[in-house]
């Protein structure tokens, strides 16, 4: 038996591979189909079932192209219904894959479909569990991503509760946690950066699984301090639940090497310029109205927090050799319709006399000099403005900028700054786009901030 996790950092997703006699099942698999059919293919095995957890919110799964290209049956836990083929397995239904066994265990709460998958190999050892979004190590699911139905995040998060306690818990402690996420996904709020953990050290760690805590304490924390989630979960789980365009078409269409005829052309048309060089270089220049959101940093979900239409027409600005890896990771969320990159890159801009727009960066040392006299907006999330941040700064989180784009004062200049210099070059971009002009960013963000004197004199920690 082999089992293997395919992590994806920019979205901190796992996916699973399970092999066992030549035979193989996929866990939630990313929107890609190449990394399982070419490790099939070297296994010299055939991918038998596909099983999803539920209904994912944060990426497009591959599910139905993989099912397609492999003659795989996709497993959906109880009550899932979509607008193509799947098993629709009954709660404790068993699976057999090779020599090993998966058994179905009904854990709604996240979502209601929400299932965990139970691996027993060959000698009938219940050995690990594929929890998706129900648990994470140290944090379980949140109970309001559910696809629009009659039931409230409360009703689902007494769900969830009863799953844990009743479907998950009663299972032994050397049994091997295999989540759907890790720390940087927007699906729970304390999630660990470890990835594979024990069921027994869970119970130990996991606030949600104390044995002492009530169903009404255990409700009342999960719907406590969760953040709005980002306007496209809602369109990924409609997408996973009624199909998509297939993958292959998707980076056809947007790995098209445009003229700057072709790009223009596709502008003029309505087509977004997403810039998704790094910020470094985006500052140095960059087309008019372009937006910033660099592929070395957290590429798709800022995509999907801050393009509001999905449908979008998208033409790249792209680094050279990176086309498919953008188109690719904009797909994973459900952004199918990029139309191309400008070939030869912002050098073919600027070759054909294309004026570029340069935004001003100043270093931390330099802000401190101006700090008693500027304007200073801390684009960071809520919970990182909370822990600490400078006395006098006004908090604007990237987050949520587009829910209201006029909060600033276009004829006052402002500092921009984030932790570390990714997030502010967004927030530049995007303010730029709605008419912004005097903005200037604080390059390192508030990790080099700290390590000026405004740390000393400045610098406010509410918890403290």
């Amino acid at each position: 038996m082999v089992v293997e996790q395919l992590y994806t950092k920019c979205l901190a997703e796992a996916a699973y591979y399970i092999e066992s006699e030549g035979e193989i099942a996929i866990i939630d698999p990313m929107r890609e189909t190449l990394p399982y059919t070419e490790k099939a293919k070297a296994a010299n095995a055939n991918i038998k079932y596909i099983f999803e957890t539920h209904f994912h919110a944060d990426f497009v799964s591959g599910h139905i192209d993989l099912a397609k290209k492999t003659g795989a049956k996709i497993v959906y836990g109880p009550t899932a219904k979509t607008n193509y083929e799947v098993i629709v397995a009954e709660d404790n239904q068993v699976f057999e894959v090779g020599n090993v066994k998966i058994k179905v265990l009904h854990t709604p709460g996240h979502t209601p479909e929400s299932s965990t998958y139970l691996l027993i190999d060959e000698n009938g050892k219940e050995t690990a569990i594929f929890t998706g979004d129900t648990l994470f190590l140290g944090d379980v699911g949140r109970p309001d991503l559910a696809i629009k139905g009659d039931l409230t995040q409360e009703d689902l998060a007494g769900l969830l509760f009863d799953s844990l306690r009743n479907r998950i818990m009663p299972l032994g402690d050397d049994v091997i946690v295999y989540p759907g996420h890790g720390a940087g996904s927007s699906c729970g709020k304390n999630m660990s950066s470890e990835t594979i953990g024990t069921l027994g050290e869970q119970k130990e760690t996991n606030y949600a699984l104390r044995a002492d805590m009530t169903k009404e304490e255990f409700v009342k924390e999960l719907t406590t301090g969760i953040l709005p989630p980002p306007q496209y979960f809602p369109k990924n789980a409609m997408m996973n639940k009624n199909g998509y365009k297939s993958i292959d078409e998707v980076l056809n269409q947007g790995t098209k090497n445009l003229t700057l005829e072709q790009f223009d052309h596709a502008v003029d048309g309505g087509a977004l310029i997403l810039d998704v060089r790094t910020q470094f270089e985006y500052v140095k220049g960059a087309l008019k109205d372009a937006l910033f959101i660099g592929l070395n940093g957290a590429f798709a979900m800022w995509v999907g927090a801050l393009i509001e239409d999905i449908n979008q027409p998208i033409v790249l600005i792209c680094p050279d050799g990176k086309e498919e890896e953008a188109v690719l990771r904009l797909a994973r969320v459900g952004y199918n319709n990029c139309l191309g990159y400008l070939s030869g890159g912002i050098e073919t801009a600027v070759n054909t006399g294309k004026k570029l727009e340069s935004i001003t960066s100043i270093s931390a040392d330099e802000l401190e000099q101006v700090y008693a006299s500027s304007n200073v907006i801390d684009v960071r999330k809520p919970g990182e403005w909370e822990a600490e941040h400078l006395e006098g700064a006004a908090h604007y989180a990237l987050d949520f900028m587009n829910t209201d784009l006029n909060v600033l004062d276009k004829n006052k200049t402002y500092h921009i700054h984030c932790a570390g210099g990714y997030r502010s070059v967004i927030a530049i971009s995007l303010l730029k786009q709605n008419g912004y002009t005097k903005l200037i960013d604080v390059a390192g963000g508030y990790g080099a901030i700290k390590k000026t004197n405004l740390a000393r004199t400045a610098f406010v920690c509410p918890n403290s």
